[in-house]
């Protein structure tokens, strides 16, 4: 999957942007995804060094032949890797010259500070005095304006009152997956929204391949988990079904699907964690320092707030 060839403001960023994608993708054609361990012995560099250069939200530049062997191990599509290149070159380079400043005025030959200053204040121009014709009729305005204020106040009250009791509550508008903090996951979407659902799925024993692909297969998975949880089996992860979806992990409780997801997001948001499946102690040290940093109760523990701030933490998501 190319992306125009357009110019990019901050090439380190859409350098870690590319080849994360590279690395989320990688998994086709029946072959798994390569953990961020064997994938970074295979490039001969440590793991914490390639979590960085897949790491948007805290990105470092990779160097040119990196880049091209991970396009080589990952199988990337070949018309990613003229734009990879440019990046990878154009990062190395450093940032470019600041532009000027767009809220100081330019200076031209011969000014100085004091030129620059605004003119001294002359002295104000007489206010005209009001009439007591022109006062009567401000004060008769004032009177009409308060008097429609009261009717409409008492209006609105009688809307709002109930035939025999106190006032009835205005009706809102019923909360969406914006307004309570669960993103919506539906068919096309790519990436952390696919692989986090997907991972969750398998640890609730559906067979569904965690390629960060949202497609038919994944839908019909979503359907069958709505069905056996009464939930209306529409497909689309929403509120309701990431309630039931995720699962509170512990040292003592952790299937290893879902500790995927869990490492997967909380690397996703710039706290470095190896992605093993297995929550060792480093998951939970990783786990506390993201809740610290959320205000989240520090527990160690994934519950459902947590998950909630995990993928409210993530980057805008991606769709086919």
């Amino acid at each position: 999957m190319t992306e125009p060839t357009t110019p990019d403001r901050d090439p380190v960023r859409a350098l870690a942007e590319l080849l994360r994608e590279w690395w989320e993708l990688s998994a086709r054609d029946g072959r798994p995804k390569p953990t961020q361990q064997s994938l970074a012995g295979r490039l001969g560099i440590d793991q914490t060094t390639l979590s960085r250069y897949l790491n948007p939200r805290h990105p470092s530049t990779a160097p040119l032949r990196t880049v091209e062997l991970l396009h080589t191990v990952l199988r990337a599509p070949a018309a990613d890797l003229p734009r990879a290149r440019a990046l990878a070159t154009a990062a190395a380079a450093g940032p470019a010259c600041k532009p000027p400043r767009q809220d100081a005025p330019a200076e031209r030959p011969g000014t100085t500070a004091a030129s620059l200053q605004p003119p001294p204040a002359g002295p104000a121009a007489p206010v005209p005095r009001r009439t007591a014709a022109t006062r009567t009729a401000l004060a008769f305005l004032g009177v009409l304006a308060l008097g429609g204020g009261i009717g409409l106040g008492w209006s609105a009250l009688a809307h709002r009152t109930g035939p025999d009791g106190p006032p009835v509550a205005a009706a809102t508008a019923p909360a969406g997956p914006a307004a309570s903090g669960w993103p919506l996951a539906r068919k096309g979407d790519l990436l952390w929204k696919a692989h986090t659902v997907q991972y969750l799925l398998r640890a609730h024993g559906h067979a569904v391949d965690a390629d960060g692909i949202f497609g038919p297969k994944t839908a019909a998975a979503v359907k069958a988990f709505q069905a056996a949880h009464g939930l209306l089996a529409d497909g689309k992860v929403g509120p309701r079904t990431w309630s039931h979806l995720v699962i509170r992990l512990d040292p003592q409780h952790a299937p290893v699907p879902a500790v995927t997801a869990l490492q997967y997001l909380l690397d996703n948001t710039g706290t470095a964690t190896d992605i093993t499946g297995i929550f060792t102690p480093a998951t939970a040290r990783s786990l506390e320092a993201f809740q610290h940093d959320r205000a989240l109760p520090v527990t160690g523990v994934a519950d459902r707030a947590t998950w909630q701030a995990l993928l409210a933490a993530q980057e805008p998501a991606r769709r086919h």
